[in-house]
């Protein structure tokens, strides 16, 4: 009983092995390369025309082209996303400058930088 338990577990085993290259050995095409949809295509374009952009500068130029609404060497060009998040970062030191002299804290601080930033 005992060799036919380990008769049967060996050719199990080697089955299984057997069967293992038949399943790795199924041929992936390497060299050819992928086509991409248009939407890739149009994602990979932006993506490449918003380098060096970061945060909302970033988001914002990525949203307009991909919806068609501007295009990516104007905005390059122009560094407008740029100029505006310069802006905001002067802004946000200027109130939080503002704030600091003021000694707000908390709740108190968060208002008066929220509205700050608004106006």
């Amino acid at each position: 009983m005992r060799i036919r338990t380990s008769m049967l577990a060996l050719s199990l085993t080697l089955g299984a092995l057997a069967a293992v290259p038949a399943f790795a050995a199924t041929p992936q095409s390497s060299t050819a390369p992928k086509t991409m949809t248009a939407q890739q295509q149009k994602m990979a374009s932006c993506s490449h025309q918003s380098k060096g952009m970061t945060g909302d500068a970033h988001k914002k130029f990525m949203s307009d082209c991909l919806h068609g609404k501007t295009t990516a060497s104007t905005m390059v060009a122009t560094k407008a996303p740029t100029t505006a998040k310069t802006t905001q970062q002067e802004k946000m030191k200027t109130c939080s400058a503002d704030a600091k002299a003021k000694s707000l804290k908390g709740a108190e601080r968060k208002s008066f930088m929220s509205t700050c930033l608004k106006g």
